[in-house]
Protein backbone atom coordinates (compact mmCIF):
# COMPACT_ATOMS: atom_id res chain seq x y z
CA UNK A 1 0.00 0.00 0.00
CA UNK A 2 2.81 2.62 1.07
CA UNK A 3 4.74 1.79 -2.03
CA UNK A 4 2.44 2.40 -4.60
CA UNK A 5 1.64 5.85 -2.92
CA UNK A 6 5.22 6.45 -2.56
CA UNK A 7 5.95 5.92 -6.03
CA UNK A 8 2.78 7.84 -7.14
CA UNK A 9 3.55 11.01 -5.05
CA UNK A 10 7.41 10.66 -6.34
CA UNK A 11 5.94 10.55 -9.89
CA UNK A 12 3.74 13.93 -9.65
CA UNK A 13 6.57 15.53 -8.05
CA UNK A 14 8.68 14.79 -10.78
CA UNK A 15 5.82 16.05 -13.52
CA UNK A 16 5.37 18.70 -11.05
CA UNK A 17 9.38 19.81 -11.80
CA UNK A 18 9.28 18.70 -15.53
CA UNK A 19 6.03 20.02 -16.18
CA UNK A 20 4.38 22.42 -13.90
CA UNK A 21 1.06 22.54 -15.49
CA UNK A 22 0.45 19.37 -15.79
CA UNK A 23 1.49 18.57 -12.25
CA UNK A 24 -1.21 21.32 -10.83
CA UNK A 25 -3.48 19.33 -12.88
CA UNK A 26 -2.91 16.51 -11.65
CA UNK A 27 -2.58 17.73 -7.89
CA UNK A 28 -6.23 18.73 -8.07
CA UNK A 29 -7.73 14.80 -9.57
CA UNK A 30 -9.03 12.29 -7.11
CA UNK A 31 -6.82 9.35 -7.87
CA UNK A 32 -7.79 5.75 -7.17
CA UNK A 33 -6.56 2.44 -7.46
CA UNK A 34 -8.57 -0.92 -8.90
CA UNK A 35 -7.30 -3.45 -10.19
CA UNK A 36 -10.37 -5.18 -11.90
CA UNK A 37 -11.71 -2.16 -13.27
CA UNK A 38 -8.71 -1.13 -15.92
CA UNK A 39 -5.93 -3.07 -17.08
CA UNK A 40 -3.57 -0.30 -17.09
CA UNK A 41 -5.10 3.03 -16.25
CA UNK A 42 -8.22 5.65 -17.31
CA UNK A 43 -10.02 8.42 -16.46
CA UNK A 44 -13.01 7.47 -14.42
CA UNK A 45 -16.49 9.77 -13.33
CA UNK A 46 -16.61 11.24 -9.45
CA UNK A 47 -20.18 13.06 -9.40
CA UNK A 48 -19.66 15.75 -11.41
CA UNK A 49 -15.53 15.60 -11.58
CA UNK A 50 -12.79 13.35 -13.15
CA UNK A 51 -10.53 10.62 -11.78
CA UNK A 52 -8.07 8.47 -12.35
CA UNK A 53 -8.40 4.91 -11.93
CA UNK A 54 -5.07 3.03 -11.85
CA UNK A 55 -4.34 -0.68 -11.93
CA UNK A 56 -2.06 -1.14 -9.38
CA UNK A 57 0.10 -4.13 -11.02
CA UNK A 58 0.19 -2.18 -14.01
CA UNK A 59 1.87 0.85 -12.58
CA UNK A 60 4.17 -1.28 -10.43
CA UNK A 61 5.54 -2.96 -14.01
CA UNK A 62 6.46 0.54 -15.22
CA UNK A 63 9.68 2.09 -15.24
CA UNK A 64 9.59 5.71 -14.02
CA UNK A 65 9.70 7.66 -17.14
CA UNK A 66 6.72 5.43 -18.68
CA UNK A 67 4.75 6.22 -15.20
CA UNK A 68 5.25 9.90 -16.26
CA UNK A 69 4.08 9.35 -19.80
CA UNK A 70 1.03 7.51 -18.42
CA UNK A 71 -0.07 10.33 -16.06
CA UNK A 72 -0.10 13.09 -18.59
CA UNK A 73 -1.40 10.41 -21.48
CA UNK A 74 -4.19 10.16 -19.00
CA UNK A 75 -4.44 14.42 -18.23
CA UNK A 76 -4.23 15.03 -21.92
CA UNK A 77 -7.60 12.92 -22.20
CA UNK A 78 -8.93 14.62 -19.62
CA UNK A 79 -7.85 18.45 -21.02
CA UNK A 80 -9.11 17.56 -25.18
CA UNK A 81 -12.82 16.91 -23.76
CA UNK A 82 -12.17 13.31 -24.49
CA UNK A 83 -14.52 11.89 -22.15
CA UNK A 84 -17.55 13.87 -23.64
CA UNK A 85 -16.97 14.00 -27.23
CA UNK A 86 -16.22 9.99 -27.34
CA UNK A 87 -19.77 9.04 -27.65
CA UNK A 88 -20.57 11.16 -30.23
CA UNK A 89 -18.25 8.60 -32.74
CA UNK A 90 -19.92 5.89 -34.66
CA UNK A 91 -17.08 3.40 -34.49
CA UNK A 92 -15.65 3.58 -30.75
CA UNK A 93 -12.67 1.22 -31.64
CA UNK A 94 -11.17 4.10 -33.92
CA UNK A 95 -12.40 6.85 -31.72
CA UNK A 96 -9.95 5.17 -28.99
CA UNK A 97 -6.88 5.15 -31.78
CA UNK A 98 -7.94 8.45 -33.02
CA UNK A 99 -7.88 10.32 -29.59
CA UNK A 100 -4.67 8.37 -28.64
CA UNK A 101 -3.19 9.47 -31.42
CA UNK A 102 -3.87 12.64 -31.26
CA UNK A 103 -2.42 13.38 -27.35
CA UNK A 104 0.91 11.37 -27.83
CA UNK A 105 2.21 13.83 -30.04
CA UNK A 106 2.41 15.95 -27.15
CA UNK A 107 4.52 13.44 -25.35
CA UNK A 108 8.50 12.79 -25.57
CA UNK A 109 9.03 9.49 -27.51
CA UNK A 110 10.81 7.97 -24.20
CA UNK A 111 8.05 8.29 -21.48
CA UNK A 112 5.48 6.11 -24.12
CA UNK A 113 5.66 3.00 -23.34
CA UNK A 114 6.07 0.25 -26.27
CA UNK A 115 2.98 -0.84 -27.91
CA UNK A 116 0.92 2.60 -27.12
CA UNK A 117 -0.49 4.60 -30.49
CA UNK A 118 1.98 6.38 -32.16
CA UNK A 119 1.15 8.91 -35.61
CA UNK A 120 5.38 7.80 -36.94
CA UNK A 121 4.25 4.04 -37.20
CA UNK A 122 1.60 4.62 -39.64
CA UNK A 123 3.97 6.46 -42.26
CA UNK A 124 2.05 5.44 -45.40
CA UNK A 125 -1.00 7.05 -43.98
CA UNK A 126 0.32 10.40 -45.01
CA UNK A 127 -1.22 11.85 -41.56
CA UNK A 128 -0.90 15.49 -40.47
CA UNK A 129 0.77 16.39 -37.08
CA UNK A 130 -1.37 17.74 -34.14
CA UNK A 131 -4.28 17.53 -36.59
CA UNK A 132 -6.87 16.72 -33.74
CA UNK A 133 -8.84 13.51 -33.61
CA UNK A 134 -11.64 14.33 -35.57
CA UNK A 135 -9.43 14.54 -38.43
CA UNK A 136 -7.68 11.67 -37.74
CA UNK A 137 -10.85 9.43 -37.04
CA UNK A 138 -12.04 10.98 -40.82
CA UNK A 139 -9.01 9.90 -42.01
CA UNK A 140 -8.51 6.28 -40.30
CA UNK A 141 -12.53 5.65 -40.95
CA UNK A 142 -11.36 5.75 -45.13
CA UNK A 143 -8.18 4.21 -44.38
CA UNK A 144 -10.62 1.26 -43.04
CA UNK A 145 -13.12 1.76 -45.53
CA UNK A 146 -10.11 1.08 -48.35
CA UNK A 147 -9.02 -1.74 -46.48
CA UNK A 148 -12.14 -3.55 -46.35
CA UNK A 149 -13.15 -2.61 -50.25
CA UNK A 150 -9.27 -2.88 -51.82
CA UNK A 151 -7.90 -5.20 -49.17
CA UNK A 152 -5.52 -3.18 -47.69
CA UNK A 153 -5.45 0.55 -46.66
CA UNK A 154 -1.95 1.49 -48.16
CA UNK A 155 -0.55 0.95 -44.84
CA UNK A 156 0.81 -2.04 -43.64
CA UNK A 157 0.71 -1.36 -39.89
CA UNK A 158 -2.68 -0.23 -40.28
CA UNK A 159 -3.65 -3.26 -41.72
CA UNK A 160 -2.86 -5.38 -39.11
CA UNK A 161 -4.43 -3.13 -36.40
CA UNK A 162 -7.53 -3.45 -38.44
CA UNK A 163 -7.34 -6.89 -38.36
CA UNK A 164 -7.03 -6.78 -34.67
CA UNK A 165 -9.96 -4.82 -34.16
CA UNK A 166 -12.25 -6.66 -36.70
CA UNK A 167 -11.08 -10.09 -34.87
CA UNK A 168 -12.60 -8.45 -31.67
CA UNK A 169 -8.97 -8.27 -29.84
CA UNK A 170 -8.46 -5.83 -26.81
CA UNK A 171 -6.14 -3.23 -27.61
CA UNK A 172 -4.08 -1.06 -25.53
CA UNK A 173 -6.09 1.53 -26.78
CA UNK A 174 -9.26 0.78 -24.99
CA UNK A 175 -10.59 3.01 -22.46
CA UNK A 176 -13.35 1.08 -20.07
CA UNK A 177 -14.13 3.35 -17.87
CA UNK A 178 -15.56 6.37 -20.18
CA UNK A 179 -18.61 4.09 -19.73
CA UNK A 180 -19.51 5.93 -16.69
CA UNK A 181 -19.83 9.48 -18.93
CA UNK A 182 -22.20 7.88 -21.29
CA UNK A 183 -25.53 8.11 -20.00
CA UNK A 184 -24.92 11.88 -18.81
CA UNK A 185 -27.88 14.12 -18.94
CA UNK A 186 -26.97 17.55 -20.73
CA UNK A 187 -26.69 19.22 -17.04
CA UNK A 188 -25.03 16.73 -15.92
CA UNK A 189 -22.61 17.30 -19.00
CA UNK A 190 -22.39 21.07 -18.67
CA UNK A 191 -21.61 20.73 -15.01
CA UNK A 192 -18.61 18.42 -15.25
CA UNK A 193 -17.09 20.78 -18.50
CA UNK A 194 -17.60 23.74 -15.99
CA UNK A 195 -15.83 22.09 -13.14
CA UNK A 196 -13.22 20.97 -16.08
CA UNK A 197 -12.79 24.38 -17.16
CA UNK A 198 -12.34 25.60 -13.42
CA UNK A 199 -9.43 23.03 -13.06
CA UNK A 200 -7.45 23.98 -16.22
CA UNK A 201 -7.79 27.80 -15.54
CA UNK A 202 -6.77 26.98 -11.90
CA UNK A 203 -3.87 25.17 -13.04
CA UNK A 204 -2.55 27.71 -15.62
CA UNK A 205 -2.94 30.44 -12.49
CA UNK A 206 -0.80 28.13 -10.11
CA UNK A 207 1.92 27.85 -13.22
CA UNK A 208 1.95 31.43 -13.55
CA UNK A 209 2.34 32.56 -10.36
CA UNK A 210 5.59 29.68 -10.38
CA UNK A 211 6.85 31.68 -13.43
CA UNK A 212 6.00 28.14 -15.42
CA UNK A 213 5.39 27.73 -18.96
CA UNK A 214 1.70 26.87 -19.86
CA UNK A 215 1.94 24.20 -22.79
CA UNK A 216 0.67 24.99 -26.12
CA UNK A 217 -2.01 22.21 -26.35
CA UNK A 218 -3.39 23.64 -23.37
CA UNK A 219 -3.27 27.54 -24.57
CA UNK A 220 -4.98 26.11 -27.73
CA UNK A 221 -8.19 25.08 -25.71
CA UNK A 222 -9.93 28.69 -26.06
CA UNK A 223 -12.14 29.77 -23.06
CA UNK A 224 -13.48 33.11 -23.18
CA UNK A 225 -13.81 35.03 -19.99
CA UNK A 226 -15.10 38.05 -20.76
CA UNK A 227 -17.25 38.83 -23.89
CA UNK A 228 -16.23 42.34 -25.12
CA UNK A 229 -18.32 44.47 -27.88
CA UNK A 230 -18.07 43.33 -31.66
CA UNK A 231 -15.72 45.00 -33.26
CA UNK A 232 -17.51 45.45 -36.64
CA UNK A 233 -21.19 45.76 -37.11
CA UNK A 234 -22.49 42.05 -38.32
CA UNK A 235 -26.13 43.07 -38.63
CA UNK A 236 -25.42 45.55 -41.51
CA UNK A 237 -23.17 42.96 -43.01
CA UNK A 238 -25.79 40.47 -43.17
CA UNK A 239 -28.35 43.05 -44.10
CA UNK A 240 -26.77 43.05 -47.31
CA UNK A 241 -25.56 39.19 -47.95
CA UNK A 242 -28.78 37.23 -48.32
CA UNK A 243 -28.40 35.03 -50.63
CA UNK A 244 -30.06 31.90 -52.35
CA UNK A 245 -28.80 29.60 -49.10
CA UNK A 246 -31.18 31.39 -46.58
CA UNK A 247 -33.83 29.65 -44.77
CA UNK A 248 -37.86 30.54 -45.37
CA UNK A 249 -38.99 30.25 -41.80
CA UNK A 250 -42.82 31.30 -40.93
CA UNK A 251 -44.19 31.93 -37.66
CA UNK A 252 -48.15 32.45 -37.02
CA UNK A 253 -49.19 35.70 -35.81
CA UNK A 254 -52.64 36.86 -34.95
CA UNK A 255 -52.23 40.98 -35.56
CA UNK A 256 -51.78 40.09 -39.07
CA UNK A 257 -55.40 39.03 -41.21
CA UNK A 258 -55.16 36.42 -43.54
CA UNK A 259 -56.27 37.41 -46.58
CA UNK A 260 -56.99 33.92 -48.02
CA UNK A 261 -58.60 32.66 -45.29
CA UNK A 262 -60.31 35.11 -42.81
CA UNK A 263 -60.27 32.89 -39.91
CA UNK A 264 -57.04 31.44 -39.82
CA UNK A 265 -53.73 33.75 -38.23
CA UNK A 266 -51.67 35.35 -40.92
CA UNK A 267 -47.92 34.27 -41.45
CA UNK A 268 -44.71 36.31 -40.88
CA UNK A 269 -41.86 34.95 -43.60
CA UNK A 270 -38.82 35.43 -42.05
CA UNK A 271 -35.36 34.45 -44.31
CA UNK A 272 -32.46 33.01 -41.51
CA UNK A 273 -28.85 33.02 -43.78
CA UNK A 274 -26.40 30.03 -43.06
CA UNK A 275 -22.62 31.45 -43.21
CA UNK A 276 -19.42 29.38 -43.48
CA UNK A 277 -16.82 30.86 -41.09
CA UNK A 278 -13.18 29.97 -41.60
CA UNK A 279 -10.81 29.90 -38.99
CA UNK A 280 -7.23 30.93 -39.95
CA UNK A 281 -5.36 28.02 -37.47
CA UNK A 282 -1.83 28.27 -38.67
CA UNK A 283 1.07 29.10 -36.28
CA UNK A 284 1.44 32.77 -37.17
CA UNK A 285 -1.82 32.94 -35.53
CA UNK A 286 -1.07 33.68 -31.63
CA UNK A 287 -3.73 32.78 -29.11
CA UNK A 288 -4.59 36.08 -28.52
CA UNK A 289 -5.77 36.58 -31.79
CA UNK A 290 -8.27 33.45 -32.02
CA UNK A 291 -9.99 34.70 -28.89
CA UNK A 292 -10.46 38.19 -30.90
CA UNK A 293 -11.94 36.24 -33.54
CA UNK A 294 -14.41 33.93 -31.47
CA UNK A 295 -15.78 36.85 -29.80
CA UNK A 296 -16.61 38.22 -32.85
CA UNK A 297 -18.05 34.79 -34.16
CA UNK A 298 -19.88 34.66 -30.80
CA UNK A 299 -21.09 38.28 -31.82
CA UNK A 300 -22.64 37.10 -35.38
CA UNK A 301 -24.15 33.88 -33.67
CA UNK A 302 -26.18 36.28 -31.61
CA UNK A 303 -27.94 37.72 -35.05
CA UNK A 304 -29.95 34.55 -35.25
CA UNK A 305 -27.81 33.26 -38.24
CA UNK A 306 -26.80 29.46 -38.66
CA UNK A 307 -23.06 29.05 -38.33
CA UNK A 308 -20.55 26.14 -39.54
CA UNK A 309 -16.90 26.75 -38.91
CA UNK A 310 -14.25 25.56 -41.19
CA UNK A 311 -10.64 25.57 -39.49
CA UNK A 312 -7.67 25.50 -41.49
CA UNK A 313 -3.89 25.78 -41.78
CA UNK A 314 -2.32 23.98 -44.81
CA UNK A 315 -5.37 21.70 -45.12
CA UNK A 316 -9.39 21.87 -43.87
CA UNK A 317 -8.85 20.37 -40.03
CA UNK A 318 -12.28 21.01 -38.96
CA UNK A 319 -15.62 21.55 -40.56
CA UNK A 320 -18.47 21.68 -37.76
CA UNK A 321 -21.77 23.97 -36.59
CA UNK A 322 -21.39 26.36 -34.65
CA UNK A 323 -23.97 26.81 -31.33
CA UNK A 324 -22.55 29.51 -29.52
CA UNK A 325 -19.88 27.79 -26.92
CA UNK A 326 -17.37 30.09 -25.04
CA UNK A 327 -14.53 27.78 -26.10
CA UNK A 328 -13.61 25.62 -28.80
CA UNK A 329 -10.83 23.23 -29.47
CA UNK A 330 -8.13 24.54 -32.15
CA UNK A 331 -6.80 22.32 -35.13
CA UNK A 332 -4.16 22.78 -36.79
CA UNK A 333 -1.03 25.05 -35.93
CA UNK A 334 1.40 24.55 -39.45
CA UNK A 335 1.75 26.61 -41.85
CA UNK A 336 -0.93 28.34 -43.64
CA UNK A 337 -3.11 27.80 -47.21
CA UNK A 338 -6.00 29.60 -47.96
CA UNK A 339 -7.21 27.58 -51.14
CA UNK A 340 -8.39 24.52 -49.29
CA UNK A 341 -11.27 26.66 -47.46
CA UNK A 342 -12.19 28.67 -50.62
CA UNK A 343 -12.30 25.42 -53.05
CA UNK A 344 -14.71 23.88 -50.43
CA UNK A 345 -16.76 26.85 -50.56
CA UNK A 346 -17.21 27.30 -54.36
CA UNK A 347 -18.05 23.50 -54.28
CA UNK A 348 -20.63 23.84 -51.99
CA UNK A 349 -22.01 27.39 -52.85
CA UNK A 350 -25.78 26.89 -52.56
CA UNK A 351 -25.02 25.73 -48.73
CA UNK A 352 -23.73 29.17 -47.31
CA UNK A 353 -24.93 32.95 -47.89
CA UNK A 354 -21.14 34.16 -47.59
CA UNK A 355 -17.62 33.13 -46.37
CA UNK A 356 -16.13 35.11 -43.68
CA UNK A 357 -12.29 34.09 -43.12
CA UNK A 358 -10.85 35.44 -39.81
CA UNK A 359 -6.91 35.01 -40.30
CA UNK A 360 -3.52 37.47 -39.88
CA UNK A 361 -3.68 37.79 -43.69
CA UNK A 362 -0.23 36.09 -44.11
CA UNK A 363 -0.83 34.50 -47.41
CA UNK A 364 -2.67 34.69 -51.01
CA UNK A 365 -4.42 32.84 -53.14
CA UNK A 366 -5.38 32.44 -56.55
CA UNK A 367 -8.66 30.91 -56.10
CA UNK A 368 -11.51 33.00 -57.31
CA UNK A 369 -14.32 32.81 -54.88
CA UNK A 370 -18.01 32.33 -56.81
CA UNK A 371 -20.06 34.06 -53.95
CA UNK A 372 -19.43 36.65 -51.31
CA UNK A 373 -16.41 36.54 -49.21
CA UNK A 374 -15.04 38.87 -46.36
CA UNK A 375 -11.83 38.38 -45.27
CA UNK A 376 -11.28 39.47 -41.58
CA UNK A 377 -7.91 40.61 -40.25
CA UNK A 378 -7.13 40.92 -36.72
CA UNK A 379 -6.21 43.69 -34.96
CA UNK A 380 -2.59 43.54 -35.00
CA UNK A 381 -2.32 41.86 -38.37
CA UNK A 382 -0.72 44.07 -41.43
CA UNK A 383 -3.75 45.03 -43.81
CA UNK A 384 -3.38 42.53 -47.31
CA UNK A 385 -5.19 44.20 -49.52
CA UNK A 386 -4.24 41.24 -52.27
CA UNK A 387 -7.05 39.20 -51.15
CA UNK A 388 -10.09 38.46 -53.49
CA UNK A 389 -12.94 40.67 -52.00
CA UNK A 390 -13.68 42.92 -49.09
CA UNK A 391 -10.90 43.03 -46.49
CA UNK A 392 -11.99 44.83 -43.13
CA UNK A 393 -9.47 44.76 -40.24
CA UNK A 394 -10.46 44.50 -36.78
CA UNK A 395 -10.00 47.85 -34.60
CA UNK A 396 -11.47 49.19 -31.72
Amino acid sequence: MKNREDSLAKTSKDLMLKEPYYGFFLIMLNKVWNNKIVPTAGVSKNNINYQLTINEDFWTSLSEDHRLGLLKHELLHIAFGHLTMYFKFSDKKLANIAMDMEINQYISDELLPKGGINIDDYPDLNLDRKAGCRYYYDKLQQAKEDKDKNGTSGDDNFDKLADQMDAGDEMASDHPTWVDFEDMTEAEQKLIEKQLNKILNDAKEMTEKKRGNIPGEIEGLLEMEEIKPAKFDWRGYMRRFTGVSSKVYTKKIRRKENKRYSENPGLKIKMKQHMLLAIDTSGSVCDQELHEFMNEILHIYKQGVDITIVQCDTAIKSIEPYKGKNEIEIYGRGGTEFDPVLEYYNENIRKYTSLVYFTDGECYTNVKPKAPILWVLSEQSYMNTELPGKVIKLEI
